[in-house]
C-alpha cells in the first residue's frame, strides 16, 4: 500500500475528525478516484477514508463485523457529515500480500488457505445476507451503459466475442448462490500479512453473503497480475480446495466482471 507523505489543511476536515489528525504525519493512501485515504501515523496507526454521502456505510458494517470475528481491526468512528462519508479504522498490523511476492508459492498457500478459513465462517449474523442483487445490477447496468472489458482476464478467461462474453454472463447469473461469507474484493492489497501470519483484511466494502467463486475468480487474477504469470492458478485452487471450485462457474462469473460496474 502506497504512502505518500503530505501536509494537510485541518479546517477542511469537519471538527469530529480533527481530534484524530491533531499532531499526527498524515500519509495519502488513495488507490481509487472514488475515495480518499489517509493514513494517520498517530499512536498505533489508522486510516481514514472519505467518499460521498452514505457511501461507506455498508463497509463499515462489514468492517465491524469481520471485526467481530477477529478478521480485521476495530472501527473508531463512522459518520455522514454534509455531503461525505467518513470512516476512520485502526490499522492492521504488518503489510499487504504485495510484499510477500519473492515467495510466490508460499504466497499462494496462504491466501488460498485464508480465502478458504473465510469461506468457512458462519454467517446467520453477517449485515448483507445477499450481495447477489447487488452484484447482478452491477453486471447489467455496465452492459446497458456499453462496459466491456475484453482484456480484464487475459491468459485466463476469455471470450471470442461480446456475445459470446454476455452470453457466459447471463448463464453466471442463474448460477451465481448465497451460501458463503465473502469478502468481495479479495486481492492482494486486501490481505494483511505479518511475517506471513495471517493479520486482517481490510477494504470490505463489497462483502457480504454471497458466491465463493467471485473471491476465489478475483484470488486467481490477482496472483496473476502481480506475479505477471498464470502459472500459479491451479496452484492456488488445489490449495484452496480443487473440490469445492466449479471451473464452468469461474468462467462465467469472469465474463460478468467484464461488464460490470
Amino acid at each position: 500500500m502506497k504512502k505518500t507523505k503530505i501536509n494537510i489543511d485541518y479546517l477542511s476536515f469537519p471538527q469530529e475528525i480533527t481530534t484524530f489528525l491533531f499532531k499526527a504525519e498524515i500519509y495519502d493512501s488513495s488507490c481509487s478516484e472514488l475515495a480518499k485515504v489517509y493514513y494517520i501515523d498517530k499512536n498505533q496507526g489508522c486510516f481514514l477514508k472519505i467518499a460521498t454521502a452514505g457511501a461507506l456505510k455498508t463497509e463499515c458494517l462489514m468492517h465491524e463485523y469481520f471485526h467481530s470475528l477477529n478478521l480485521t481491526t476495530a472501527v473508531l468512528f463512522y459518520q455522514t457529515i454534509g455531503d461525505k462519508d467518513y470512516l476512520i479504522t485502526e490499522k492492521v498490523s504488518g503489510e499487504d500480500c504485495t510484499h510477500y511476492l519473492n515467495e510466490p508459492e508460499r504466497l499462494c498457500d496462504s491466501i488460498a488457505i485464508n480465502l478458504r478459513k473465510l469461506h468457512d465462517y458462519p454467517f446467520a449474523d453477517c449485515p448483507i445476507q445477499n450481495r447477489i442483487t447487488d452484484y447482478v445490477n452491477s453486471v447489467f447496468n455496465g452492459h446497458a451503459k456499453g462496459k466491456y472489458e475484453y482484456d480484464l482476464f487475459e491468459g485466463l478467461w476469455e471470450f471470442s466475442s461480446i456475445l459470446s462474453a454476455w452470453d457466459a454472463a447471463k448463464e453466471g447469473m442463474q448460477s451465481l448462490e448465497r451460501n458463503t461469507l465473502m469478502h468481495g474484493d479479495y486481492c492482494l492489497p486486501n490481505i494483511i500479512l505479518n511475517n506471513w501470519k495471517f493479520s486482517g483484511f481490510i477494504d470490505l466494502g463489497r462483502g457480504g453473503v454471497g458466491d465463493r467463486h467471485i473471491d476465489i475468480l478475483w484470488g486467481i487474477w490477482t496472483l496473476k497480475y502481480n506475479l505477471g504469470t498464470a502459472k500459479y492458478t491451479d496452484y492456488f485452487i488445489d490449495a484452496y480446495g480443487r473440490d469445492m471450485i466449479d471451473r464452468e462457474k469461474l468462467r462465467c462469473i469472469a465474463a460478468m466482471e467484464m461488464f460490470g460496474e
